[in-house]
């Protein structure tokens, strides 16, 4: 084997997730080689996206040809599922004025799309490269070795490795990181059709996910009139009924127990034989060490309830892309960036993880085998479960929360701890504006302290001052006025003396009175959320 050449990051894998870091870091100037064991446009499941990859695609600057590419826009999502007996629908408008819509892509254009804009951002991408194996020194990978197209082992060693190879997860494996997740135990089969029908209007372009005894059918609308089809089932169940009928009959056969599903693509001709995944919700013990860094479904993999496989890729991509880069300029920042960016990571599957689990949990709309075991078998993640209240009750939800709400029959402990969340955030609200402000002495609640800790924010790792309480105990990133505010919160001053104090200095009249309207709206907020009691 010839000598290693040296690099500054080898990223494995030119998928979303890898594309995404590689051409964000070859625009801070790292010198990077991203290796692809095939050569694009090649096939891949997994089309719709999230609005929550819009803003990430702007960033890159392919947003215009995305849009250009002709992929329909999704609008939402329209579910057989739940209490409900008949299809009902949720749309991103709801929940994300900023990014009404996602699209629905054919997966070798758009990811072409993201590979060819790393080329653009100066990544050397090297096509049917696939990598054999990182090179350890210790716990520390330095590098990878790859078989060329002719056959050969060739080496390359670099400061990190990102692995974005998806469920291949080449040091995930090599490092026995992984840990499937027992809940999940599902099997996909999926096909392309041309010539599928769709949903009627407003809903045509939505992704249609129908509930029948046997599991769950996905029929998302692609351009050209075609469309991606798949079922999901019990993986024991499914595997054996592969082996039996072989996959293009099993799949035929649970097809036409799905009706609505079955009569979408009734008329319309399968363009490719059905393909299985199975076994495929997993995470990883570690996402970050030594020289390496997982993204994407190399690190973790949830169901494919709620599409969020790339949009999983390409947040974590960001976050890797923006810790190599933070930790290049400053050392010191190497182990409280790496521990934010897992439990950034972990935050993020895991809120994922709890909204498919509850779904799951919550579907009342079929009676079977398949169902009422995923009732049944339900893991006990309190601190999952905690975070996924906290995360719904009296926030912004993305769209998913709420339908879960609204649509599921959920357990009784759940339904409540949010219910009680909420009431009790109305009625701060309520009983603010009764509150005689002047003479009120605020005090911040039990458990609230403001801490100086690391965010991830505006696309890049930095210290911040943090607002601690116990419904957010990893901390929420506030804002100046707000850490300002709450300095002055001691338990003595009323808030006319907080006012004068933070509005000292400004000679304005109209701007003394701006302030101060900021600095009532934020104690409002403050009090509502439950950190500051009056």
């Amino acid at each position: 084997m010839a000598v290693p050449e040296h690099t500054d990051v080898i990223v494995i894998g030119g998928g979303p997730g890898g594309s995404t870091a590689a051409a964000l870091l070859a625009r801070h100037g790292f010198d990077v080689i991203l290796l692809e064991r095939e050569r694009f446009p090649r096939d891949h499941v997994g089309e719709s996206l999230l609005p929550a990859s819009m803003p990430i695609l702007q960033e890159l600057g392919v947003l215009g040809q995305v849009e250009a590419a002709g992929f329909p826009k999704k609008y939402g999502a329209t579910m057989l599922w739940g209490s409900d007996p008949e299809p009902w629908s949720w749309r991103f408008s709801e929940t994300n004025r900023t990014w009404p819509h996602a699209y629905q892509v054919w997966r070798p254009t758009f990811d072409k799309i993201l590979l060819d804009n790393a080329r653009t951002n100066g990544v050397r991408v090297l096509e049917q490269r696939a990598v054999t194996r990182p090179i350890l020194e210790g716990d520390t990978v330095t590098g990878v070795t790859y078989r060329t197209p002719d056959g050969a082992i060739a080496a390359i060693l670099a400061d990190w490795t990102i692995d974005a190879s998806g469920q291949s997860a080449i040091l995930g494996r090599s490092l026995d990181l992984r840990q499937w997740d027992d809940y999940f135990r599902n099997m996909a089969v999926y096909a392309y059709f041309q010539g599928a029908s769709r949903l009627p209007e407003p809903d045509a372009a939505n992704i249609f996910i129908e509930s029948y005894r046997h599991g769950w059918t996905w029929s998302i609308p692609l351009a050209d009139s075609k469309a991606s089809v798949g079922i999901v089932v019990d993986s024991q169940l499914g595997q054996r009924g592969v082996a039996e009928l072989g996959a293009r009959d099993y799949y035929t056969h649970q097809l036409h127990s799905a009706t609505r599903t079955a009569r979408m693509v009734a008329d319309a001709r399968m363009i490719a034989a059905p393909r299985v995944i199975k076994d495929w919700s997993y995470t990883s013990d570690r996402m970050i060490g030594d020289g390496w860094i997982l993204v994407g479904d190399a690190a973790c993999f949830i169901d494919p309830l709620f599409s969020s496989g790339v949009h999983l890729a390409m947040v974590s991509a960001l976050m890797a892309a923006a810790y190599i880069h933070v930790v290049s300029a400053d050392p010191t920042m190497r182990q409280p960036a790496a521990r934010l960016y897992q439990q950034l990571y972990r935050k993020e599957y895991g809120h994922f993880r709890e909204l498919a689990r509850l779904f799951y949990a919550s579907n009342r709309a079929v009676e079977s085998y398949f169902w009422e075991a995923r009732r049944i078998i339900g893991d006990d993640d309190r601190e999952s479960r905690r975070s996924f209240i906290r995360a719904v009750a009296g926030q912004a939800p993305r769209g998913y929360e709420r339908a879960v709400l609204d649509k599921g029959n959920l357990p009784t402990d759940l339904t409540d701890a949010i219910q009680e969340i909420e009431s009790g955030r109305t009625q701060r609200s309520r009983d603010f504006d009764h509150i005689p402000l002047h003479n009120a002495v605020p005090r911040l609640a039990e458990g609230a302290c403001l801490e100086r800790g690391l965010t991830f924010a505006d696309d890049q790792f930095q210290w911040s001052a943090l607002l601690i309480t116990p419904d957010r105990p990893e901390g929420a990133p506030v804002s100046q006025l707000v850490a300002a505010l709450i300095s002055c919160i001691d338990g003595q001053r009323t808030t006319a003396q907080i006012l004068t104090r933070l509005t000292e200095g400004i000679e304005s009249a109209d701007q003394r009175q701006m302030a101060t309207e900021a600095i009532m709206a934020t104690l409002r907020i403050l009090h509502t959320d439950g950190a500051v009691a009056l």
